[in-house]
């Protein structure tokens, strides 16, 4: 008889796996974006970056036939098998894209679709597993180090990966990174395959209709929408606006990875202490308003000057304390809002519609400050960051979640 799933143990196993999506993520949005403007290519093209999200944006259609052989109606959770093949998948395109370079566009982003395809798919399973395995007062520990581990991962995609290209070109940067994304893949797997062995019955079939029955799950695409929409705004066009500001790449990435690591994971801790203290209404409502600040100091800096030390500062407290803060409370409205019958559908939907909106952002902002500039651009982020202030603290707020899996026997 193999170790019981203890919460500890789930915990260890999603943190690793967020650190290997968010690499993904990081090497995608932050230091690609900043790689092809070395290049020489405009805003408006690296804009198209963010079509890599679609298939995050999407994948909510394919979630409830995913979940359901996940989680099938007699056997043993195969979250393990996703992760397994999506992972090998991911593998085979990063080395190939590796190959290609960021000088052939089209045949990279084609790569970097077929990554983005695997990591959403697994992204599935692993979040129904960390909701069907933690209890609620494990979840701000679950998401803790869920979005601490995307600010690591990010630091490693969007910092490390920056200087490794910088010294090293981009075929052993993306080599190496793809290592590391399959070292951070195991601890997951390793647990799926030490599970205790027993059959469960689950009468319950996933279901998007049944999602979008429930009120809390509307009330929540709500607020998701109007959280992201205010506090993604200026994410994308930070890495070339620190190249047009004369910072070198190896800079750039030494700021994204310091910023990761150090304020990124530390304002995922802090959040979820600030959210047990204070609740997710107030927590939202002031990140909201520290993000509105510090992108203040973005719009001094493109109109009038600013120190260097003090931009600096504002892209290492903004861009990732204040939003790490700010998620940490947002997922874990998730979790809360989720049945862990089929929390792979319940949970995707909600980070779908933060997707589409994420890719949406991410071709607006290039086509804004490429044709009117920086300081439009952020002024209109701060702007719109307290407009939806008032919206946002209509919506949020914990729903006690009273779904159980009464309906699931257990045989040996």
């Amino acid at each position: 008889m193999s170790k019981p799933v203890t919460p500890a143990r789930v915990i260890a196993a999603i943190g690793a796996a967020y650190v290997a999506q968010s690499i993904i993520a990081g090497l995608t949005w932050s230091s690609l974006p900043a790689v092809l403007r070395r290049e020489g290519l405009p805003l408006d093209q690296i804009g198209l970056v963010s079509l890599l999200i679609l298939p995050w944006a999407l994948k909510v259609l394919w979630s409830p036939w995913l979940e359901g052989w996940r989680l099938p109606r007699s056997g043993q959770d195969r979250s393990g098998m996703i992760m397994l093949l999506g992972g090998l998948i991911a593998v085979i395109a990063l080395i190939i894209a590796g190959i290609v370079g960021p000088e052939a566009l089209v045949p990279l982003l084609a790569c970097l679709f077929v990554v983005a395809m695997a990591t959403a798919t697994v992204d599935i399973a692993v979040d129904g597993f960390a909701v069907q395995n933690l209890s609620g007062a494990s979840y701000g520990w679950g998401n803790a180090v869920q979005v601490g581990g995307a600010y690591l991962g990010a630091a490693i995609g969007g910092g490390l990966f920056l200087i490794a290209v910088s010294y090293s070109g981009w075929t052993w940067g993306v080599w190496g990174i793809t290592a590391l994304v399959t070292l951070f893949c195991l601890p997951f797997l390793w647990l799926s395959l030490q599970r205790r062995r027993a059959t469960l019955e689950r009468p319950h079939r996933p279901s998007l209709s049944q999602t979008l029955k429930r009120p809390e799950i509307r009330r929540g695409l709500w607020l998701v929408g109007l959280f992201v929409l205010a506090q993604k705004a200026a994410m994308f066009i930070t890495g070339p606006f620190f190249i047009d500001q004369g910072f070198d790449l190896a800079t750039v990435g030494v700021l994204s990875g310091a910023s990761s690591v150090l304020f990124g994971a530390a304002g995922a801790f802090a959040g979820g202490a600030l959210v047990r203290s204070f609740g997710v209404r107030r927590v939202l409502v002031s990140s909201l308003a520290g993000q509105a600040v510090v992108l203040s100091l973005f719009v001094l800096r493109s109109s009038v000057g600013l120190p260097d030390a003090l931009l600096i500062g504002a892209a290492l407290l903004g861009g990732s304390a204040i939003m790490s803060v700010g998620f940490v409370a947002l997922y874990t409205q998730f979790m809360l809002w989720s049945d862990p019958r089929q929390a792979g559908v319940d949970f995707t939907l909600f980070q779908c519609l933060d997707a589409t909106i994420s890719m949406g952002l991410g071709l607006l902002a290039g086509l804004v400050a490429e044709h009117f500039g920086y300081a439009v651009f952020y002024t209109g982020a701060v702007l719109l960051a307290l407009l939806v202030i008032p919206a946002v603290h209509r919506f949020a707020g914990q729903v006690p979640r009273d779904r159980a899996l009464e309906d699931t026997t257990v045989t040996h």
